[in-house]
């Protein structure tokens, strides 16, 4: 049986083979919700669904879209918020 704090939901199983050709179960956190535009809502495209400590080794480009607003707003929505801008 496993320790109190394995028994979570929060921490998803993951079933490994050892050398010993034995199965042992490992437990690992489970990945964030994917990023959402701020703006309206949409799934971002282009920003990676991973923990703060894979994130930190992850090159920046990678991370995020290299655009104006890239990460926070869609296409769209960005688009929409540029005109804005330069209409006045």
């Amino acid at each position: 049986m496993p320790r109190g704090m394995y028994k979570s939901k929060s921490l998803r199983k993951i079933y490994r083979k050892t050398p010993g050709s034995r199965v042992v179960v490992h437990y690992k956190k489970r990945k964030p919700n994917k990023a959402r535009c701020a703006g309206c809502g949409a799934l971002l495209s282009g920003v990676p669904r991973e923990r703060p400590y894979k994130m930190m080794n992850m090159p920046k480009t990678k991370k995020r879209p290299e655009r104006p607003y890239g990460g926070y707003y869609c296409s769209k929505c960005m688009r929409k918020i540029l005109i804005e801008k330069v209409r006045g």
